[in-house]
């Protein structure tokens, strides 16, 4: 090899080294950002999200890591196109790519993505890696092909990732359901994809279990819950997604956010870019502002945050360890920080669900996840609290307010309820 690097680059190190900043990829982001993929960073924050979630089991965690990995080269590298472009007529070019890929980006032996060389601590894409792995007979190779089931995978795995883009509505469209949907029977049922997915949204019995365990420990050990309660307030009041209060490059959230309107003094929580790149301001409820209060009183810090303060939003107890903030203390939290302290409290409150002997909810909430709690602030805010679509839809950031009447009656029991006494005949004339 005469290049230090290979042609297509790894997005991903092994699981060990996965939280750590690579400055090979990190400069490439870059690059694909001044080249007019103007969301690559975020899309990539985005897909390391996913990937944690499969930590839990290396083989899983190595399929989709190759899949997102080869994908994502596509996508920015050979078609120039964003996550959020992607319709089912680009994904059927992918799969043409995928089935006659460049020779250059074949290989045919199995190796590391990233190496270290001896002495050094910064890993390095291994310039012999390809995405593509071929297969020689004899010594000499043969031609690539993919097999049926092989692009079966494929869409599998590209349909969890698109799921979980829906899901922190960073996309709205699963192309690769919809190609799914067109194989056997027999495929799509083991895909997992029915027509009906339901909202991950806590009840209003299992959310007051969350909040009072957040509240028991804040109270008990404020040092360390009193950031989580906050955060926890905030997600479920204002509906925010995880990107729109963790740090990323480019962006780091401060209580400067928080904003009163001079002419009307109400108070809102200003988010500067979201889906779509669009900003909007949050309404804030008394309550939330009360939680606001209670955690910048804590910090020692005036009741109400001053115009463009740049105090962090959700200071950190300890230094950053690794990453673009090593060795800072006064540095926001990242995605997968704040989803393990969301994850950490939804665990308590499952317990404590469970030794009041409610086990199902128990079972329930452990399958909950942070962004449950958006899912849930504008299911209680429509269902319960009764706020109008139309202001739910603007503070959510919704497109359409189709998208925000998807959590009328998202339960099947309430559903059940609503449909158990409608009669055939409404005169009775079939009675006569």
């Amino acid at each position: 090899m005469t290049s230090d690097r290979p042609p297509a680059l790894p997005l991903f190190d092994t699981l060990r080294h996965f939280e750590s900043s690579n400055p090979f990829i990190n400069q490439h982001l870059a690059s694909l950002v001044c080249q007019g993929i103007d969301d690559a960073s975020l899309s990539y924050e985005h897909a390391l999200d996913f990937l944690v979630e499969q930590r839990h089991n290396e083989n899983n965690y190595k399929s989709h890591r190759s899949e997102l990995t080869t994908f994502l080269h596509w996508c920015w590298c050979e078609e120039g196109v964003s996550l959020q472009q992607v319709d089912r007529r680009l994904l059927v070019r992918y799969l043409d790519y995928c089935q006659s890929p460049p020779p250059a980006l074949i290989g045919y032996r199995n190796v590391a993505q990233f190496l270290a060389a001896k002495g050094e601590t910064e890993r390095r894409p291994n310039p012999n890696w390809r995405p593509f792995l071929g297969r020689m007979e004899m010594g000499e190779k043969l031609p690539y092909r993919l097999s049926v089931s092989a692009i079966k995978t494929k869409l599998a795995l590209l349909s969890a990732f698109f799921t979980y883009l829906n899901d922190v509505e960073y996309t709205d469209r699963n192309p690769a359901a919809l190609l799914l949907k067109r194989a056997k029977a027999r495929y799509a049922g083991q895909s997992g994809l029915g027509e009906e997915t339901p909202m991950k949204a806590f009840t209003e019995l299992q959310w007051s279990y969350v909040l009072g365990a957040a509240t028991r420990l804040a109270n008990e050990q404020p040092e360390q819950y009193e950031r989580t309660l906050f955060l926890v307030s905030l997600l479920y009041s204002c509906y925010l997604r995880v990107s729109e209060v963790s740090a990323r490059p480019g962006f780091s959230p401060v209580m400067g956010q928080f904003r009163r309107d001079s002419k009307t003094g109400v108070w809102g929580f200003f988010v500067p870019m979201s889906k779509g790149g669009k900003s909007r301001t949050v309404a804030l409820s008394d309550a939330m502002l009360n939680a606001l209060k209670r955690y910048r009183e804590y910090l020692g810090l005036p009741a109400m945050p001053a115009p463009k303060e740049l105090t962090p939003l959700f200071c950190r107890h300890r230094a950053a360890q690794r990453g673009r903030d090593v060795g800072e203390l006064n540095a926001n939290l990242g995605q997968r920080q704040i989803r393990e302290l969301v994850d950490g409290l939804i665990s308590v409150a499952s317990q404590d669900a469970a030794a009041d002997g409610l086990a199902d909810d128990a079972r329930e909430m452990a399958e909950m996840t942070v962004h449950s709690l958006r899912h849930t602030g504008i299911s209680h805010d429509i269902n319960l609290n009764g706020r109008p679509l139309s202001h739910v839809q603007a503070d959510a950031g919704h497109d359409s307010i189709d998208t925000t009447s998807h959590y009328l009656h998202t339960s099947q029991v309430e559903r059940h309820q609503t449909a158990r006494t409608k009669p055939l005949d409404h005169l009775g004339f079939a009675a006569d």
